[in-house]
């Protein structure tokens, strides 16, 4: 376990992974990833699989894109490092219409160089719930 604060190159490798997941390859993703990768969603939805994200994300969207407003390194109380993203979702509904603005915060906890853990913050739901069909 790292007692040093997330470095730049971990804030690439955080980078490098939404960026592969942006655009589908998920071999190049599974690269970033520590073998016990987890991700979780608001409603403490978790999930260990991309293939599995991919086809829940096609239940919700087209396709989405991150743009990032903020990046923080720090450390966490047990010694890992972690990599905080902040900005603005954009992308497609299922109906086509585009969608932009919408809120969120990525937090990357790091082991042996590797992903360990992605928290996913978002107002995707309640934008879903207020768009216009």
């Amino acid at each position: 376990m790292s007692t040093t604060m997330a470095q730049p190159d971990d804030l690439d490798r955080a980078l490098g992974y939404l960026r592969a997941m942006e655009e589908r390859d998920l071999e190049r993703a599974k690269g970033f990833l520590h073998p016990n990768f987890a991700m979780v969603f608001p409603g403490n939805r978790r999930m260990v699989d991309l293939a599995v994200l991919v086809a829940w994300s096609r239940t919700r969207y087209r396709f989405v894109r991150k743009s990032f407003d903020e990046t923080d390194l720090g450390i966490d109380r047990h010694g890992r490092k972690v990599v905080m993203l902040s900005g603005r979702l954009s992308g497609e509904w299922l109906d086509g219409t585009a969608f932009a603005g919408i809120r969120y915060v990525d937090r990357f906890i790091l082991q042996d160089g590797l992903l360990l853990e992605q928290h996913i913050w978002n107002d995707l739901a309640e934008a879903m719930h207020i768009a216009p069909r």
